[in-house]
């Protein structure tokens, strides 16, 4: 059980000012960890490393471990954050993860001291003035389909009288993904080729996607493995979670539907992922947690999906928002339009639960290897994650503020997702944005 500590008072402020304004998703009750290259002033780039966001800045952790400012056990974790990946940090475990977050917090408070201020000051590089890259090397990536509501709003659009499948109840569905694919926020790619059905044809055609859509998700990272042929019971499980990301699963409906039969998605989910760049660790979303649990009438979770602290503390109330800006939108300086907002608390099961499923016939977990919740639709048709769902199928356009209306991705949008947490007595905590944009489809090879 995660518990909450010193780091997540409401009342710490950091020494570094932009950690204290009101609309930061980086104050100091946060530090998420991320990957980043500082582009000098000669047009050429240094090496990536790991850091931590704090304001608009970001820490140099292998600075700061030879800054002097921690002892020897800190300065030792500090070093294997500050890798060119997080893969060996994530594979340290709770306790050092929160150790050297507590330490952390510490040198970077209003009242630490005037030396360790300075010793530390050198260690920041702008985020204005960096490159975000992939925070590790996904080995592996299944994605989940965790929203009730999404499954049951994609179910009625092809299955009327019976949308939601009966093992939806009992299983935590999922289908592993193409982590090649993967790249972090400002991705862009062209729009993906494959075979479709129209209806009525009696031959499918191979042609560029005509639905393209977006589905809002969080990407949530492992941290320590298993062994091949050991699960991972309930009880262990978030010890082998190390944080959260957004998630953009692009995928291609047209595609899908024709494709998706027995076996699944293929390529009309392995052409693109976008995530966030920032991961926000398990600890630091401590003040968020709500209890799991199940609507009346719902079957209660199998003994191996369930335990005490998943009851208790399960539920993450992390709000979800996806935009959509065109080119048109770009044209005439307009902001992005909300298209959809809902909260993570509205999924059926846990990350946890994900984690026990997953390795219940003995499956091996790595550490960076990334699960995907699926698409995070809440109960209204406002929280509805997935163009599929916002357009009915297609049937019913969205009108946007430019004139312009969409039932699917057209070239040259860019969808923008956001994710934060705040409630009274706890301070707002941001995870950044997973921005992804839509280039038209290259000319097929013959």
């Amino acid at each position: 059980m995660i518990r909450l500590n010193e780091t997540h008072d409401p009342a710490l402020r950091s020494w570094i000012p932009s950690a204290n304004t009101s609309n930061t998703d980086f104050p100091i009750q946060n530090l998420p960890f991320g990957i980043l290259r500082p582009n000098n002033a000669q047009g050429g780039a240094e090496g990536f490393r790991g850091t931590v966001a704090i304001g608009d800045q970001a820490l140099d952790l292998t600075l700061a471990a030879d800054s002097g400012v921690f002892d020897p056990q800190h300065r030792a974790l500090a070093r294997i954050a500050g890798e060119a990946t997080l893969n060996h940090w994530m594979a340290q475990g709770p306790a050092a993860w929160s150790s050297l977050r507590g330490a952390l917090s510490r040198v970077l408070r209003s009242d630490a001291s005037p030396a360790t201020q300075a010793a530390l000051s050198p260690c920041l590089i702008p985020q204005a003035r960096s490159h975000m890259a992939m925070p590790a090397q996904v080995g592996d990536y299944t994605d989940f389909f965790t929203s009730i509501h999404h499954a049951t709003n994609v179910g009625r659009l092809f299955r009327p009288d019976n949308p939601l499948l009966p093992n939806y109840r009992w299983v935590p569905i999922g289908y592993h993904g193409r982590s090649s694919s993967i790249a972090v926020s400002g991705q862009t790619f062209t729009r993906p080729f494959g075979q479709t059905m129209a209806p009525g044809a009696t031959e499918p055609v191979v042609g560029p996607c005509k639905r393209l859509d977006f589905e809002l998700e969080l990407g949530i990272f492992l941290g320590p493995g298993n062994e091949s042929g050991q699960p991972i019971p309930m009880a262990e499980a978030e010890d082998h979670l190390f944080g959260l990301c957004l998630l953009n699963d692009w995928s291609a409906r047209d595609i899908q539907t024709w494709e998706y039969q027995p076996l699944g998605p293929f390529l009309a989910k392995n052409f693109a992922t976008t995530i966030s760049p920032w991961i926000v660790t398990l600890e630091a979303l401590a003040p968020f947690r709500l209890p799991f649990s199940r609507e009346p009438g719902e079957p209660q979770p199998l003994d191996y999906l369930d335990s005490p602290t998943n009851r208790s503390q399960g539920a993450i109330d992390l709000q979800v928002e996806a935009l959509l800006l065109t080119s048109r939108m770009r044209a005439m300086d307009q902001a992005a339009h909300s298209l959809a907002h809902t909260s993570y608390r509205h999924a059926y099961w846990t990350a946890a639960q994900l984690v026990a499923h997953h390795t219940v016939n003995g499956c091996p977990l790595r550490p960076g290897d990334l699960f995907g919740s699926g698409t995070l639709s809440g109960p209204s048709a406002a929280e509805a994650c997935a163009l599929l769902e916002l357009s009915v199928g297609g049937k019913q356009p969205i009108a946007l503020p430019c004139g312009e209306s969409r039932t699917f991705l057209e070239d040259g949008d860019t969808v923008i997702l956001r994710g934060w947490c705040d409630r009274p007595g706890a301070a707002r905590i941001g995870f950044g944005e997973c921005v992804g944009t839509v280039l038209p489809a290259r000319a097929r090879c013959a």
